[in-house]
This record gives C-alpha cells, sequence and structure tokens, in this order.
C-alpha cells in the first residue's frame, strides 16, 4: 500500500485522497448530528447580553422564540465549508505526513505538530472566505439581546459573498484571519494527541478495533485543544460578524489592535470569565464532533483500503 515517490506521489497519491474525502465525510456527518450545539455557542459568542449561560436553556429559548428549525439554520453553508476546510486540511495532513514517512526518522508528536499548523495555515487562507459568510448565515434572523446588532439580510450564499464584497470591500471576507491562523494551533494540538495516542495504542497491539475507542481518543483530542483556545475563537466570531466596535483597523488580517480590544472589552464587560462564554456549548458541540468524525473517517478509510487491497489482489 505504500509507495516512496516522495512529495510529488505524496500530492497526488490516491491513498491522500482517501483520507481528504474520508475527513469531509466524517465531518460532515458529526456536524449533522450536533448542529444545534453550535448555534447555541455561535449565540453566547456573538450576543453578550445573553443572560442565560446553559447551553440547554439557550436551546429551549431559541427553539421557543424562533422555531425549532432555528436550531439548524445556516446548515447548509456552515456544512459547505466544513466540508471543504476538513478536505483541504485533512489533504495538507496526510500529504505532508506521506511525505516525511518516506523520509528519515521515526513519527514524533513534534512531527504531527509541525505538519497539523502547516495544513492549518493552508486552510485558513483557503477556506476563511467561506466561515466568513458561513458566520453571517448562521446568525441572520436571530433576535439578540444586544441591541448593538443588526441582523444581516442575506438571499443565500452567493448573495452573502456579493453583498459583502460590494458594501464592505473584498478583504472583509478575511476578517478574523489572524486570529484563525493562531487558532491553527487547535487542530493541530488535536492531531498531534490523536496521532500519538493512536500510535501507543498500536504499539501495544491494542489494534483500533472499536468504535469506543476511537470516539474517546477523538473526544480526549478535542477536549484539550479546544479548551486551550477558546477565547482566541470567541474573538474570531465576533470578527467574522462584522459588528464589533474596536479601532476601526481590523483590515484585511484583522489588526492586533482590534482583537487586543476585543480581548480587553470583554473582560472589561464579562470579566476573565466572559472569555470562555460558550464554553459549555462549545466543548459539548467541538467533543462530540471530533470524536464521531474521527469515528466516521477511520471506518471510511478502513473499509476502502481494504476494498484497495482485495482490487489488488484480484489484478495479481
Amino acid at each position: 500500500m505504500s509507495d516512496n515517490g516522495g512529495s510529488a506521489v505524496g500530492l497526488l497519491s490516491y491513498e491522500t485522497l482517501v483520507h481528504a474525502v474520508a475527513g469531509a465525510m466524517g465531518s460532515v456527518t458529526a456536524m449533522t448530528v450536533f448542529f444545534p450545539l453550535d448555534t447555541a455557542k455561535s449565540r453566547l459568542q456573538v450576543d453578550d447580553k445573553r443572560k442565560s449561560k446553559s447551553t440547554p436553556v439557550i436551546l429551549a429559548e431559541i427553539a421557543k422564540e424562533e422555531g425549532f428549525l432555528s436550531l439548524y439554520r445556516g446548515w447548509f453553508p456552515v456544512i459547505s465549508s466544513l466540508c471543504c476546510s476538513n478536505f483541504v486540511y485533512f489533504y495538507t495532513f496526510n500529504t505532508l505526513k506521506k511525505v516525511a514517512a518516506s523520509g528519515p526518522g521515526k513519527p514524533r508528536p513534534s512531527k504531527d505538530l509541525l505538519m497539523g499548523v502547516v495544513a492549518g495555515v493552508v486552510n485558513v487562507i483557503l477556506t476563511t472566505p467561506m466561515w466568513v459568510v458561513n458566520t453571517r448565515l448562521k446568525l441572520q434572523g436571530v433576535r439578540f439581546r444586544n441591541e448593538d446588532l443588526h441582523p444581516t439580510q442575506y438571499r443565500g450564499i452567493f448573495d452573502a459573498f456579493s453583498q459583502i464584497i460590494s458594501n464592505e470591500g473584498v478583504g472583509t471576507l478575511w476578517n478574523g484571519t489572524l486570529p484563525s491562523l493562531v487558532l491553527v494551533l487547535n487542530p493541530a494540538v488535536q492531531f498531534m494527541i490523536y496521532e500519538a495516542m493512536k500510535r501507543k495504542l498500536l504499539h501495544s497491539k491494542q489494534q483500533l478495533r472499536t468504535l469506543l475507542r476511537i470516539f474517546l481518543i477523538g473526544a480526549v483530542a478535542k477536549a484539550i485543544a479546544t479548551t486551550a483556545t477558546y477565547p482566541l475563537q470567541t474573538v474570531q466570531a465576533i470578527l467574522r460578524f462584522g459588528q464589533y466596535k474596536g479601532d476601526g483597523k481590523g483590515g484585511l488580517m484583522g489588526s492586533l489592535s482590534t482583537i487586543f480590544f476585543l480581548f480587553m472589552e470583554r473582560i472589561k464587560t464579562h470579566g476573565f470569565l466572559g472569555l470562555y462564554k460558550g464554553l459549555e456549548a462549545k466543548l459539548l458541540q467541538t467533543v462530540l464532533t471530533a470524536a464521531l468524525m474521527f469515528v466516521v473517517y477511520e471506518k471510511i478509510t478502513a473499509a476502502t483500503f481494504r476494498v484497495m487491497g482485495l482490487n489488488k489482489k484480484l489484478k495479481h
């Protein structure tokens, strides 16, 4: 199943494509199952006048005030963005992993972390415009507690792109890029922990035979990564929504001064713990989503490679 064709083979490898498709499918499946938790998280991050803090209470309020289907508002743009984002990330990460495997040295957590960071940077640059649009659509029609927030009026993904470019400039599509680039540490740490735990199980000959084992590894990896980087995720969500009150220097990358202003404003208004507002919903959503994603990912790749192996045997 392995080849030693170098970086070119790693980039064009069928195996790498399988990993990318499986990662995208896994993320879409998992996000669809746990999407209402993401809705609760987004409301808590952006609408800072909302007094309710418990995830179940937030979900009940949204369903009562705006209807049950509002819990799935913005599902399509989120799924579209997530599918593209995870395809890019898994493809880049596994390409680098394949190239590294053909070189000297054994797999190490430090290598996994570096590969995760590079894959994250590529992903952020290519997919941030989709996430900006997805945040706008997800919060469209919301009943905000904060009167300073004004709901957007877009007819769909393409109309959102068109309006943002026409009214706010093309650079707005990369709002929040700077915190996003820092946040590449989130999936990088997640994959580093996941790969290290998986290698340990394989080394001890405890094969990943059960869905529960894969689920637990993915959950632990994501929980650590999310908790460590959550304050930046809050700032990222505010920048993407595009209605923050800063020093007017957001620009293409989201200036350091604006990010600093948002941190200080959040702490001033809600205290230090305000940086972690919505963490409960975020942990529930991302941990469960990541765990289920890895289950689907591992099963799809294993099944596909099994078929590939059978096909090779049939050819000989």
